[in-house]
């Protein structure tokens, strides 16, 4: 069970469609991780797909790549490939 922190899931996510599951990804434990893993990539590349076609959402893409960094860390530490 992951933790609520006394918030709504959402709350205070910009992009919970793939903020989530990314957040999800980085608390879980070694038996979850790579699932997780897989499950915000997943909703990460669905979102780029979305708005492939638009010249807007510069924050958003910028913390995509944020994020997409930090997944690679999180399995290159984990061994994972």
């Amino acid at each position: 069970m992951q933790p609520s922190f006394g918030m709504e899931p959402d709350q205070g996510l910009d992009h919970p469609d793939w903020q989530k599951p990314y957040l999800e990804a980085l608390v879980a434990d070694d038996s979850e991780l790579q699932e997780r893993i897989i499950a915000a990539e997943t909703a990460i590349f669905n979102r780029l797909q979305a708005i492939s076609q638009s010249s807007e959402n510069q924050a958003e893409r910028q913390a995509i790549a944020d994020a997409l960094r930090a997944l690679r860390v999180l399995k290159r530490q984990a061994g994972l490939p």
